[in-house]
């Protein structure tokens, strides 16, 4: 097959000899005459191939690339069908499903697969499309599921792709395979009813398993709050391993309703759900515990709100060290991309000086293995954390 192509500048092809995915517009020397989502060859400006990806004109990123090669290949069913084996292939070494069936099938970049998130929820998978050229093709991968074994399908798009990325397919079951909801489904074997349809993210905050367990296992005893809960899932994993007391808290209803709700469904004690805002509940309680989980939604989704995203971040984490007792243990997070390890970092250790409380880093945070970092693509670790011990 022929596919238009795209002529880079002149120099501008070193990253991509290194294999980061992505063509900025400034680099691009000759568009294709191709519509937006179209696959297109990426070639240096001595005509070399340097690989196949989606085209999309009116974006910064101008092309993600899928396949890097010097050689033409044939782009069809069986391409995509055996890129999502693969991935399906490597989670297999790290995920039991006889204990968890929450889990990330592609990780976009990470699964050099740009442009697309898959997560499964027991026998659901939700496609989350994120630019036109998924979109086009996504016969291809409903296909590639249901050869998996996946016929449930929930394809979820945010507004603002359909805006900026021109995806115009919405929200809908696939092939009419409805799932009522919720979903019932289990991360180390601990019960969650998830809403795909309505919930955040595609329902559930998957990234966090490995550190929900982590802090699990260190909650004998201990008394802990969770700010920011959603549906509860640090919470959960606390009551499991023997935490005597837990507050959730979230500034939505529904979501400490949810939290209740599954605490009732794995038979747990000793928990209180509380709406409200989570900096607010933090200023105002008496309460001091254990162990303080802060995981906050994104404060930086673009790079022009770092500054206040920092500032954000700083005044929160002062919070918690306020509020954890004397050897007690903070876990602390930033989901923002623009917000790197290193400034997180910078962020907590102002925090804690402005406290004057001993602190150590116990151990560094990031996300689980169904989230893989492709080395050439840095931006995909987007998940930082640190593990705090407060004297």
């Amino acid at each position: 097959m022929n596919y238009e192509k795209i002529i880079l500048k002149s120099g501008r092809e070193r990253s991509l000899l290194n294999r980061h995915p992505w063509v900025f517009s400034g680099g691009v020397k000759q568009m294709p005459k191709a519509p937006n989502g179209s696959i297109v060859e990426v070639r240096t400006n001595a005509d070399e191939l340097l690989g196949y990806g989606f085209f999309a004109p009116n974006s910064q990123i101008m092309c993600r690339l899928f396949e890097f090669t010097s050689e033409p290949i044939e782009i069809n069913a069986n391409y995509w069908k055996n890129k999502i084996t693969r991935a399906f292939e490597y989670r297999k070494q790290f995920i039991n499903n006889d204990q968890t069936n929450i889990y990330r099938l592609i990780h976009a970049e990470g699964d050099f697969f740009p442009g697309i998130i898959i997560d499964i929820y027991n026998q659901a998978a939700v496609c989350q499309i994120l630019v036109k050229g998924v979109e086009l093709i996504s016969q291809y991968v409903f296909e590639a599921l249901n050869s998996l074994g996946f016929n449930h399908i929930y394809l979820k798009t945010k507004q603002s792709t359909q805006l900026l990325e021109n995806v115009t397919d919405g929200n809908r079951w696939v092939n009419d395979a409805i799932l009522p909801m919720p979903i019932n489904a289990k991360e180390y074997n601990i019960q969650f009813n998830i809403d795909v349809e309505k919930g955040q993210k595609t329902g559930f905050f998957i990234d966090q398993r490995e550190n929900r367990r982590m802090l699990g296992e260190l909650s004998m005893g201990k008394t802990v709050l969770n700010t920011f809960s959603y549906s509860g899932g640090f919470s959960l994993s606390a009551l499991k391993y023997g935490a005597t007391w837990v507050d959730s808290v979230d500034s939505s209803k529904e979501a400490i309703e949810l939290a209740n709700q599954n605490v009732v469904l794995n038979g747990f004690l000793n928990h209180e759900g509380i709406a409200a805002d989570c900096f607010e509940y933090l200023k105002q309680c008496q309460k001091t515990y254990d162990i303080i989980v802060l995981d906050p939604p994104a404060f930086a989704k673009h790079s022009r709100a770092v500054a206040n995203a920092s500032r954000g971040y700083q005044s929160l984490n002062k919070l918690g060290i306020e509020k954890v007792k004397p050897g007690g243990l903070i876990f602390t997070f930033s989901c923002s991309q623009h917000i790197d390890k290193d400034l997180f970092r910078k962020i907590v250790f102002s925090a804690a000086a402005e406290c004057k409380r001993n602190v150590r880093i116990v151990r560094q945070l990031s996300q689980p293995d169904d989230h893989p970092i492709n080395i050439y693509h840095p931006e995909g670790e987007y998940l930082k954390g640190l593990l705090l011990h407060v004297e």
